[in-house]
C-alpha cells in the first residue's frame, strides 16, 4: 500500500526538479500528488507520467505568490480530496546580485516567491489540516544558503534563512496548538536541476567557464563529494520529514548538502 496510501499531498513547483522527484516518489509510496505550478506544460507532463504509471495525480495551476491563489487551491483540494495530509512548500527562484547593484523590484521578487509564498502555504494548509484533525506534515524546502552565507547572493540567502526561521516558529506554534502537524525544512546545496540555467547569473557564469558542461563540473567541485546533488535524493529526505517514521521530528532542519556545511 505504501506509506502515505489514503494521503493527499501538495506539492509546489512540481513540475520539475526536486518537485517533480518528490511527486514521482510520493505518488510511488500510494499518495495522491496535488502538482501546484505556474508551468502548465510540464505540470501536465509530470502528472500524465505519474498516472501512466497507476499513481494518483493531478496538476492545478497555482501561483504561489498569490493570496487568491492560495485560497483557490486549498479549496479545490477540500473539495476534492476532503483532506490534505502533507504540504511541501518547494517553489523557488534562485538569484544572484550585489546589494548595491540589485533593484528593489527584483528584491521583492526573490521575497514573494521564496519566502512569502511558504507563509501563505503554512498559513492555508494550517487551517484546513487543523479543521480536519488528523494531524499533518508540512516540509518546506529552504537551502544551505539558509545557513551559509555567500557573496552576491544577498537576497536569496536571506529568503532561504527566513524559511529557516518561520519553519521553527510554525512549528512550536503546532506544537503549542496540539494539532499533531509537524513542520520542518530542508536544506539542499547544489542540486541537478533545471532551475540552475534559469537563474539571471547563469548565461554569463556558463560563457565564462565553456559551457554548460564545464559550468556544472565547476559547480560539483564545490561539493566535498565532488558531485551534485541529485533531486532523487532530496526527496528521500522530504519523503522521510512527511512520514509516519518521523513523528517524533519537528521543528529540524535536515541537511543534505554532500558537507558544504562543514567545510
Amino acid at each position: 500500500m505504501g506509506k502515505f496510501a489514503e494521503k493527499a499531498c501538495i506539492i509546489t513547483g512540481g513540475a520539475s526538479g526536486i518537485g517533480e522527484a518528490t511527486s514521482v516518489l510520493f505518488a510511488r509510496e500510494g499518495c495522491s500528488v496535488i502538482i501546484a505550478d505556474i508551468d502548465m506544460e510540464n505540470g501536465k507532463r509530470v502528472s500524465d507520467s505519474i498516472a501512466h504509471k497507476g499513481g494518483v495525480s493531478r496538476f492545478i495551476k497555482h501561483d504561489v505568490t498569490s493570496e487568491d491563489s492560495w485560497r483557490a487551491l486549498i479549496a479545490e483540494v477540500e473539495k476534492e480530496y476532503g483532506r490534505l495530509d502533507v504540504l511541501v512548500n518547494n517553489a523557488g527562484i534562485g538569484f544572484a546580485g550585489t546589494i548595491t547593484e540589485m533593484s528593489y523590484a527584483e528584491w521583492q521578487t526573490v521575497m514573494r516567491i521564496n519566502l512569502d509564498s511558504v507563509f501563505l502555504g503554512l498559513k492555508y494548509s494550517l487551517e484546513m489540516m487543523r479543521k480536519a484533525g488528523r494531524g499533518g506534515a508540512i516540509i518546506n524546502v529552504s537551502s544551505v544558503a539558509g545557513i551559509v552565507a555567500a557573496p552576491g547572493a544577498a537576497a536569496y540567502c536571506a529568503s532561504k534563512a527566513g524559511i529557516r526561521l518561520l519553519t521553527k516558529s510554525a512549528a512550536l506554534e503546532s506544537a503549542a496548538a496540539g494539532d499533531g502537524i509537524r513542520i520542518n525544512s530542508v536544506h539542499p546545496a547544489a542540486v541537478d536541476t533545471p532551475i540552475w540555467k534559469k537563474s539571471n547569473w547563469w548565461n554569463e557564469f556558463s560563457r565564462a567557464h565553456g559551457g554548460d558542461e564545464k559550468a556544472m563540473e565547476i559547480m560539483a567541485k564545490n561539493s566535498p563529494l565532488k558531485r551534485m546533488a541529485k533531486p532523487e535524493e532530496i526527496a528521500a529526505g522530504i519523503l522521510y520529514l512527511a512520514a509516519d517514521e518521523s513523528g517524533y521530528v519537528t521543528g529540524a532542519e535536515l541537511v543534505i548538502d554532500g558537507g558544504f556545511s562543514i567545510q
